[in-house]
């Protein structure tokens, strides 16, 4: 047996759904492509992603001294859960698949260890290795669409035969010689379902994805407010979102993720109830979402996108816990700024009448900074949006 051929065995058996090796030779595509969206604008918004960290991250030897082969492995973490019965009076969000369970970062890296380590204890040689698990400087997806773990689809997903799109990214780059698995060479052909499936146009060609208007990247790395205009097209969504690989057809066959860890094991891990999303302080946060990747993107981020949510589902239920946000002094500004929105969206006598009394409180202040202003801003804006809605 090759070392090749032990290094899948091993991989399989730590529960690997798709290992691949590709050599560790510059990724001189990824490297223009990315350096062109950077320049383009479609990235705005993720300061970490430089040109330099672009040149790093697609030139192994610099983050391997003696780089020789990448190891490209890839685990499902397809995960199914019927939604819970609608209920009137406990609105609920939805939160991305790949983060029902255990945070990903920390469940691949712990497998890729194994992996490495038992490579190692194979080979007969000397063996220097790195770990990559997605937030490291590495293009992954373009070292997995060069070793064959999947193509590039249109959504910008790697799609992989038999495996889908929920599939789960980890790299190993190595300075052994292994032998190469060559590209798929598939595409999407004329497939575009993703990119009419986007609520907010955020696909603007096939494979390219505009940050700036994308569910995922402001429900996660936005750390501000959301644009208004966008606001409506969120649907119930509260951390990410799926609707891009919903519709996509190499998922119709996908295999179920078998790693326990990363599913959803009560209603609320994939459909939390929104009420009590608001009701929570940060500690409550931290502790409800311990080891989940859910964290990343803070509580105020958490109670804002349910905000958001609850103004889309339109529950009048939610009225009241909005209120409970709107008239507490001590509550984020952009938290408020987010509860007046969704006020104004769901409509009626309660939430107009909170509404101007939220109004009349502004104009008590005689000088507001700029998150205050900002909250005046949309106070005022959805007291206009609330008398035009009919809700009771």
């Amino acid at each position: 047996m090759t070392l090749s051929s032990r290094l899948k065995e091993i991989a399989h058996g730590h529960g690997f759904d798709v290992v691949r090796i590709a050599d560790a030779a510059p990724l001189v595509d990824a490297a223009r492509t990315m350096h062109s969206r950077l320049a383009s604008g479609h990235l705005d918004g993720m300061p970490w992603v430089t040109h330099e960290r672009i040149d790093l991250a697609t030139t192994p030897q610099r983050l391997l001294l003696g780089a020789k082969s990448f190891i490209s492995l890839g685990i499902s973490y397809l995960g199914v859960r019927e939604p819970p019965p609608s209920v009137p009076g406990t609105p609920r969000g939805r939160i991305a698949r790949y983060a029902w369970g255990s945070d990903y970062h920390d469940v691949l890296k712990d497998l890729t260890i194994q992996v490495r380590d038992d490579l190692i204890r194979a080979c007969a040689q000397p063996v220097r290795a790195r770990i990559f698990v997605d937030s490291s400087p590495l293009a992954e997806r373009a070292v997995a669409e060069r070793a064959g773990t999947g193509w590039f689809g249109k959504n910008t997903m790697i799609l992989t035969p038999g495996v889908g799109s929920f599939t789960l990214l980890t790299t190993i780059l190595v300075d052994v010689e292994l032998e190469p698995d060559a590209p798929l060479g598939k595409s999407c052909g004329s497939c575009t379902r993703c990119i009419s499936a986007c609520p907010t146009g955020a696909l603007v060609a096939p494979g390219v994805l505009d940050a700036p208007t994308c569910i995922s990247f402001h429900t996660i790395e936005n750390r501000g407010s959301i644009p208004l205009e966008l606001r409506h097209l969120f649907g119930d969504w509260i951390f990410g979102c799926d609707d891009c690989q919903e519709v996509c057809p190499v998922n119709r066959r996908a295999i179920e993720g078998r790693l326990a860890s990363l599913r959803a094991y009560q209603d609320d891990d994939a459909f939390p109830a929104l009420h009590q999303l608001l009701a929570m302080d940060d500690q409550q946060f931290r502790a409800r979402y311990r080891g989940s990747a859910v964290t990343r993107t803070k509580h105020r981020g958490l109670v804002r996108n349910a905000c958001v949510a609850l103004g889309n589902v339109r529950d009048p239920s939610s009225v009241g816990p909005l209120l409970s946000l709107l008239h507490n002094p001590s509550t984020d500004a952009i938290i408020r700024s987010h509860a007046a929105w969704a006020l104004g969206r769901i409509g009626g006598r309660e939430a107009r009448n909170g509404l101007e009394s939220a109004s009349k409180a502004v104009e008590e202040v005689s000088c507001l900074d700029e998150a205050g202003a900002g909250y005046a801003s949309e106070v005022e804006a959805a007291l206009a949006m609330a008398s035009t809605q009919r809700l009771c």
